[in-house]
C-alpha cells in the first residue's frame, strides 16, 4: 500500500465483541450483582469443562492468576522455579511477588519455547527446583511430556502459564490440563476476553481451594479468614463477557490457523521464516510470529504498507532493567527477542487483508 493508499490499516488484533456480549453484560447490570457472584462461578465451571479439568477460578487479570497458581502448589519463600526469558514480563514477576526466584533456561530456536535440555542442565547446576514454569508462547504448546519428566524427577510443581493459549492442545488434550496447575489471561488481545481477567485451572482440589482464597482475602468456603490473601477476584461483568465469548472460542482459534495456514502456504519463498507446529501440538495461533534477521527493516516495510506488527518480546525478561544483575546464559532466547514479529492472524481478517499481509511480505527483499 503506498501512503496515498486509502485502504484501511490492519491491526494486529482486533477482539470479537457482538451482541451476545453486551445482552449479557446488560443482564449482569440489571441485576446489580457487579461483584464475584453466581456469574463467575458459572463461568469457572464451563471453562474448566473446556479445559478438560476438575475446577478453575476466576481471577481479575492473568497475572494474579499466575501467582495464584504458583502460590497454590506451594511455591514461597526462598523457593526456585525455572522458566523462559522469552514472554511478557509478568512471568517471572509472578514468581518474584511469591517470594521465590526465577531462573531462566534458554528456548528452543524453532518453538521459541523452554528447551528441556537447557532447563534439565538449569536444574542441575542450581541442584534442585521447586517448580517448573512453560509458557505455551504464542499459543504453542511447550514440550511438556519432557518438562513434566523433569519436574517429576524433582518433585517439583509443573504450573502451565498458558496465558497465550485457549484452545491450543499437546497430544489431543487441551493446554490447562497439562500439569500440577494453569494460568490464563483474558486481556482483550488474546484468543478470548473478558476485558481483563484470569482463570486458575486444575485437577486437584486442594490447589483450587487455596488458590480461590488467596483471591479473596483468604477466605474460605464459610466465611472465615483463614490465610492472608488478595483482593484479585473477578467481577460478574467480566464473567458475562467470558461466558458469552467462550463457545466462540473453537470457531476463533478455527480462523486463526485458516488464517495462519494461508500464509504459511503464501511465504514458503518468502525472506522470512514461518512458524512450526510440530507432531503432537495444535498451534492456536495466539501470535503468527515470524523470524527475520533485520526485523526492523521488515517492520518498516509493513508499516509503509499499512500492515501494524507486533514485536512479542524485544528484550528477554533477564536483559530489563527490573532484573538487573540476574544471571542467565540464555543466547538462543537473546538472538530471538532480536529477530521475531508477529503479524495479524486475528479471526477479523478478511481473506483480502490476508492476502494483502502475504503480498507485502513476498515484496519484502531481506537487506
Amino acid at each position: 500500500m503506498s501512503r496515498h493508499d486509502t485502504s484501511p490499516r490492519i491491526p494486529v488484533a482486533s477482539p470479537e465483541l457482538g451482541s451476545r456480549e453486551r445482552e449479557r453484560v446488560l443482564d449482569v447490570l440489571d441485576s446489580g450483582l457487579l461483584a464475584d457472584g453466581p456469574e463467575v462461578r458459572a463461568f469457572e465451571e464451563e471453562f474448566a469443562t473446556q479445559c478438560g479439568v476438575d475446577h478453575a477460578v476466576g481471577t481479575a487479570n492473568g497475572t494474579a492468576a499466575l501467582h495464584a497458581a504458583l502460590r497454590a502448589c506451594g511455591i514461597g519463600e526462598g523457593d526456585t522455579v525455572v522458566t523462559t526469558p522469552l514472554s511478557f514480563v509478568a512471568t517471572a514477576n509472578a514468581v518474584r511477588f511469591c517470594g521465590a526466584r526465577p531462573v531462566f533456561a534458554d528456548v528452543d530456536p524453532e518453538t521459541y519455547n523452554l528447551d528441556p535440555e537447557s532447563v534439565r542442565a538449569v536444574v542441575e547446576r542450581e541442584g534442585g527446583v521447586d517448580a517448573v514454569l512453560p509458557v505455551h508462547l504464542y499459543g504453542l504448546p511447550a514440550d511438556v511430556d519432557a518438562l513434566a519428566d523433569i519436574a517429576a524427577e524433582r518433585d517439583a510443581a509443573l504450573v502451565e502459564d498458558a496465558a497465550q493459549a485457549h484452545g491450543a492442545r499437546y497430544r489431543g488434550d487441551p493446554v490447562g490440563s497439562l500439569g500440577d496447575a494453569a494460568a490464563f489471561s483474558f486481556y482483550p488481545t488474546k484468543n478470548m476476553t473478558t476485558g481483563e481477567g484470569g482463570m486458575v485451572v486444575t485437577d486437584e482440589e486442594s490447589v483450587a481451594d487455596r488458590a480461590a482464597r488467596f483471591v479473596n482475602h483468604g477466605r474460605d468456603g464459610t466465611g472465615t479468614y483463614v490465610d492472608v490473601g488478595h483482593n484479585f477476584r473477578m467481577t460478574s461483568i467480566a464473567g458475562a463477557i467470558g461466558r458469552a465469548q467462550l463457545p466462540r472460542l473453537d470457531a476463533f482459534v478455527r480462523a486463526r490457523r485458516r488464517n495462519a495456514a494461508r500464509l504459511n502456504d503464501a511465504l514458503v519463498d518468502s525472506a522470512v521464516t514461518t512458524p512450526v507446529e510440530p507432531d503432537g501440538r495444535r498451534h492456536a495461533y495466539h501470535q503468527y510470529t515470524v523470524r527475520c534477521e533485520h526485523r526492523d527493516a521488515l517492520v518498516a516495510h509493513l508499516d509503509d504498507a499499512g500492515i501494524d506488527t507486533g514485536v512479542y518480546y524485544p528484550d528477554p525478561i533477564h536483559e530489563l532493567p527490573a532484573y538487573d544483575g540476574v544471571d542467565a546464559s540464555c543466547p538462543v532466547a537473546e538472538r530471538a527477542a532480536r529477530e521475531v514479529v508477529s503479524l495479524p492472524v486475528h479471526p477479523a481478517l478478511t481473506d483480502e487483508q490476508v492476502e494483502r499481509v502475504a503480498t507485502a511480505l513476498r515484496e519484502y527483499d531481506d537487506p
